[in-house]
């Protein structure tokens, strides 16, 4: 057993990154609107968590409404926190020569040549985002796309670039960003033009506050969970590229050893899928919170990151129903992100680039959000504690802290060691035999159902459904337990075992009355039923399957003979 654990354990330490410390606090300002009391409550408690001096935070008297004009972002709020942080001397603006290139000649351009400080966190009350400006004409603009011909944007993501405020930038349109894509997080910095701004916000300053409390706590102990990837199968060039980030990252994630799900139906996740233990999330493209992500409770992990694409996530953070990324920080996520206004896919974060600094890199919050975007002062909104480090401690370092505090957690630790060693080819019997020896596995309903998942990867199902079983009483998620008796059922009905799997499934009604897709149980119940010889069951799940299947569409009238088409 141990010279097995031993070579499993050289494998699943490499390819993770180096471990940093937690961003300090002296990297940060903070901002509040005095004309909202809730949002200087959340500034205090974030400056008191993350320990920034008092004497970085600022106070301004701004709308209280989500939008703001341009007028007022720039008198009330760009401006006056310009000169506040040249009078303090958080930075020093001055002349850098850039050398010309094969497309542009070589220019002076004026920008921070030092900077304390590298984030700006926006509190609960400060608003979201900036007006359109319809009589806004400035030289270039004829140039642009129609529909780029605009100057509206999230608050967050034009003050990104107030290292820039000398430099008279347009108002129009995207801008690029000089660090996309940067793979070293000490390039993110106002020395090159960014600073990385996110906000403390949501539905309640409450939600907002109790986002820092859930990122100290994973940073202590780590993110942990399942990793669930919507895609939407799509075939079109123009869109194409959204899934292809969405299984970029579902690979970052499976190769560092996060137990990772991929829906590949053009579907968005409906109602009943038993998404369970949530730690990372993406998908697209509904309007508004849909599918499990609807329902009373959703379980998403301490420090949980979610991010659903679509041209209008964050048209509100206000409202706990609409859109995306106020539901989602409702239901309890840590950092999410999202766009208030339409801004094309390719003004849209590339979730590729922000899962492989995040995960693999081991990059703040706020540096993955900002390598992650190819255009600045425009659409995205990041939301969330940008020093919120998830993956900054080593695999092992970390499992041998669980270990000596002996935190259930390390149940996580040890499935992900599991999948790690997966991930580069161990054989799957040599982990099978690592969770059958391994007395975690007899009481984690986690590592159980591993087991039983790598059972039927060895073509092995009637061990699987033994093991599914002895997980069921361990299962310490109400959407676990249901994905365990679905799967049961499904592998019972497989083999054969008709009584069986008819009882599995009727236990799932018992135990979840509300399950939000009872129509889908009773189709199959009902030939289960039919199967035993149950008639008076079968016409009952029959009544219930007539009354909860939606009528069928009308058909489509006849033309009248004289629109009919021509013959040839």
């Amino acid at each position: 057993m141990k010279r097995l654990l031993a070579g499993l354990m050289l494998l699943a330490g490499g390819g993770v990154g180096a471990v940093r410390a937690a961003g300090p606090g002296d990297e940060v300002i903070i901002v509040y609107n005095t004309r909202v009391p809730e949002s200087r409550e959340v500034a205090s408690y974030y400056a008191e968590r993350r320990q920034v001096p008092a004497s970085q935070i600022y106070g301004f008297p701004l709308s209280t409404n989500e939008e703001m004009s341009r007028v007022e972002y720039r008198s009330a709020l760009a401006e006056p926190l310009a000169r506040k942080l040249k009078e303090q001397k958080r930075w020093e603006i001055g002349p850098c020569i850039i050398s010309a290139t094969t497309n542009q000649p070589g220019r002076v351009e004026w920008k921070p040549l030092t900077s304390a400080i590298r984030y700006a966190v926006l509190c609960y009350g400060v608003p979201l985002r900036i007006q359109r400006d319809p009589h806004l004409k400035e030289e270039g603009m004829a140039g642009l796309r129609p529909e780029l011909r605009r100057d509206e944007a999230a608050v967050d993501n034009e003050l990104a670039l107030l290292p820039m405020t000398v430099e008279k930038l347009p108002l129009f349109g995207p801008l690029r960003n000089p660090v996309y894509t940067t793979t070293n997080a000490a390039t993110l910095s106002p020395t090159n033009g960014v600073l990385m701004v996110a906000r403390l916000d949501g539905p309640t300053a409450a939600i907002a506050r109790g986002l820092v409390d859930k990122a100290l706590q994973a940073e202590a102990e780590g993110l942990w969970g399942r990793a669930y990837f919507d895609l939407r199968n799509i075939s079109d060039p123009g869109y194409r590229v959204g899934d292809e980030w969405i299984r970029a990252s579902a690979g970052v994630c499976k190769q560092l050893g996060l137990e990772t799900v991929v829906d590949e139906n053009a579907r968005t996740f409906a109602a009943g899928f038993p998404l369970s233990q949530v730690a990372y999330y993406l998908g697209w493209y509904d309007e508004h919170v849909s599918g499990p992500f609807a329902q009373p409770e959703v379980e998403f992990m301490p420090g949980a990151f979610a991010y659903h694409l679509h041209s209008n996530s964050a048209g509100t953070l206000r409202a706990a129903h609409r859109h995306w990324v106020g539901p989602l920080l409702a239901k309890g996520v840590t950092i999410t992100m999202g766009t208030v206004c339409e801004p094309y896919l390719s003004g849209t974060p590339d979730l590729a680039a922000f899962t492989a600094r995040l995960v693999y890199l081991g990059f703040t919050f706020g540096e993955a959000a900002y390598a992650a975007q190819s255009v600045l002062s425009w659409q995205t909104t990041v939301v969330g504690d940008p020093l919120y480090r998830p993956f900054g401690m080593d695999p092992d370092r970390r499992h041998r802290d669980l270990e000596a505090r002996g935190s259930k957690l390390i149940e996580w630790s040890w499935l992900r060691l599991a999948n790690l060693n997966l991930a580069v080819g161990k054989p799957v019997r040599e982990v099978v035999a690592l969770l059958e020896q391994l007395e975690a596995t007899r009481q984690s309903a986690v590592l159980t159902e591993k087991l039983g998942d790598l059972y039927l990867a060895q073509g092995k199902p009637s061990s699987a459904v033994h093991a599914y079983r002895q997980a069921l009483p361990l299962a310490s998620s109400p959407q676990q337990k249901i994905r365990l008796l679905l799967t049961i059922g499904e592998r019972l009905s497989a083999l054969g075992r008709t009584e069986e799997a008819y009882a599995d499934y009727q236990q799932l009604l018992q135990d979840f009355p509300n399950y939000p897709e009872p129509l889908a149980l009773y189709q199959k119940l009902r030939p289960l039923a039919l199967k035993l010889g149950k008639q008076a069951e079968a016409e009952k799940y029959q009544a219930e399957i007539n009354r909860l299947s939606p009528p069928p569409p009308p058909a489509p009238a006849s033309p009248p003979a004289e629109s009919k088409p021509a013959k040839p």
